[in-house]
């Protein structure tokens, strides 16, 4: 058994839903060396998110996002929705959203890849209106090739 771990930056996005998994595998070239084991993704912030969904519809990660603005929504007209307001409307929307999504994804590795189904990719999940960098910590465990 291996563990392997290693920090690497996402590209600073605006509020939405990002298929990432392309970004993932470049950073990553070493999962090649892997026969078997697990990916472990953890987001190092409160305020985004990682999931496991559709990879192929734009649409599905507009109205991911569409969705989560709904069910927790900024409070715009001030009004005291939320008692944690110093950092902007959009602050602590994000970190209820982060908390409902999760900060982390784990992915079996098969034979040097990720064994995700057809139709599976990773997301960031932004909840924050400025684009901020993000930094993901990748841990692999599994046996070596």
């Amino acid at each position: 058994m291996s563990f392997f771990q290693k920090s690497f930056t996402l590209v600073p996005q605006p509020r939405g839903s990002y298929l990432i998994t392309p970004h993932v595998v470049k950073s990553l070239p070493e999962l090649s060396s892997y026969k078997v084991g697990l990916l472990n993704l953890f987001i190092q912030h409160t305020s985004c998110a990682l999931s496991m969904n559709e990879n192929w519809d734009d649409d599905v990660r507009a109205d991911m996002s569409d969705t989560l603005d709904r069910i927790v929504p900024e409070d715009k007209t001030g009004k005291g929705l939320y008692r944690h307001d110093a950092e902007g409307s959009d602050d602590m929307p994000a970190h209820v959203k982060a908390a409902l999504i999760g900060a982390s994804v784990t992915i079996p590795i098969k034979d040097g890849k990720l064994a995700t189904g057809t139709w599976q990719g990773i997301w960031l999940l932004e909840f924050r209106d400025g684009k901020h960098t993000r930094k993901v910590v990748a841990t692999i465990q599994g046996e070596k090739r």
